[in-house]
């Protein structure tokens, strides 16, 4: 398919949710396991056309938006962000004098999208690509299958609309750079705010929008319910894998061992050709074992010399990138570890932290747990520290 030489898609994720209720926006409250925010820019990230992905953010959000940009397993490269406005309008316009600012060319195309419609298909997005390359400005529409009542003040029919002509419009909207930065410009001059959808907007300026196939599944999520109905659309959408892993390193001279990216005192070090850490190696396999994608030695091999002494994180975070390649969402990581001493106890909670923070889970989703052998086997004598792990991951079905 031709595109042009620019696509970038804003997301509008400046504002505060408050018909959902809670003290969290709604594009961070949880969906599956990560924010919904990440879920939304994860599926834009699925069209490879889109080379920019700018996300209108509230002044407050900075920590929340990183979280959520990490957990959406997207290239740091393709994201940006930026400080919204008062109001969706405003919002947009600051988003794309953002883009303007970054030399966004005025033939380029730009996608509009809400934060809270999480469920993006590559199929809608480049149906919206040809749409504004066709008609330079367009909206998704899906037809109103119930029959439509107009009602007066106190509630009482005053007749029924023909729902024929009558469409339901979703997010993204797509337009020629230039054309939707002129007509938002004008706006500003004119001093108009009043508007809340951006093909509402071009259209108030005497420019001719055209119309694509949306998708039902593009739903916006507004109140409790529609969280309710995502978290059940995406539990029907996917599969789960499961992976296990193991890993045992020996006890040599030192005076630390490291254990899930924490470094932990003790008389003894572990042994290995990395800094040694069997936990971290642990899930490293096996995350590698839901893509089906060999163990650590394979991508890692010890007889390379770069890897001499290497943090065990690196390791992990490849592994995370190749499951986040396949389209998996990690939703949670279970774990033992094995040994007589170190003491785990005073050190879990900043093994789960660490842990949590390399996976992008949140603490309850990531479970450390430690036992010893009863002084049986290699463990009982003291001669090395085992690590078991289990992960799920979810799959978009094919």
């Amino acid at each position: 398919m031709p595109v042009d030489p620019a696509i970038a898609m804003l997301i509008v994720a400046a504002g505060r949710g408050a018909r959902l209720g809670g003290e969290v926006p709604k594009q961070y409250r949880d969906l599956g396991g990560r924010p919904l925010l990440a879920q939304t820019i994860a599926s834009a990230a699925t069209c490879n056309a889109i080379s920019t992905i700018l996300t209108l953010l509230h002044p407050d959000d900075a920590a929340s938006y990183a979280a959520a940009a990490t957990a959406s397993g997207v290239a740091p490269a393709r994201l940006q962000s930026a400080h919204g406005g008062a109001n969706r309008q405003a919002s947009v316009r600051l988003g794309l004098e953002a883009l303007a600012g970054n030399g966004m060319p005025a033939d380029g195309i730009v996608l509009i999208h809400d934060a809270a419609r999480p469920f993006l298909s590559e199929v809608v997005i480049l149906r919206a690509i040809l749409a504004a390359q066709q008609h330079g400005a367009a909206l998704p529409v899906v037809p109103v299958a119930d029959t439509l009542a107009r009602l007066d003040a106190s509630g009482i029919l005053v007749d029924n609309p023909d729902r024929e002509s009558i469409r339901l419009a979703q997010t993204p909207q797509a337009f020629r750079f230039g054309l939707i930065l002129d007509a938002h410009r004008r706006a500003l001059a004119d001093q108009r705010s009043d508007f809340t959808d951006d093909a509402g907007l071009v259209s108030a300026y005497g420019l001719r929008v055209g119309s694509f196939a949306g998708d039902p599944d593009l739903f916006k999520v507004t109140l409790s319910a529609d969280l309710e109905r995502a978290n059940a659309h995406l539990a029907r959408s996917s599969e789960t894998r499961i992976g296990i892993g193991y890993d045992v390193h020996a006890f040599t001279q030192g005076d630390h061992v490291m254990l899930g990216g924490v470094r932990v005192p003790h008389d003894r070090a572990l042994l290995g050709h990395s800094d040694a850490d069997p936990l971290l190696h642990a899930i490293t396999d096996a995350l590698l074992g839901t893509i089906g994608d060999g163990d650590i030695g394979a991508h890692f091999p010890p007889s390379d010399p770069q890897w001499r002494g290497a943090a065990s994180h690196l390791f992990l975070e490849d592994a995370v990138r190749r499951v986040h390649a396949m389209g998996g969402r990690i939703v949670n990581i279970d774990s033992t570890i094995v040994c007589e001493a170190p003491k785990i106890g005073p050190h879990r909670a900043a093994i789960k932290a660490r842990i949590g923070e390399i996976l992008a889970l949140s603490l309850e989703r990531v479970g450390v747990k430690a036992t010893t052998s009863e002084q049986l086997g290699f463990t009982g004598r003291r001669e090395g520290i085992a690590a078991m792990a289990s992960v799920s991951v979810a799959f978009s079905r094919s």
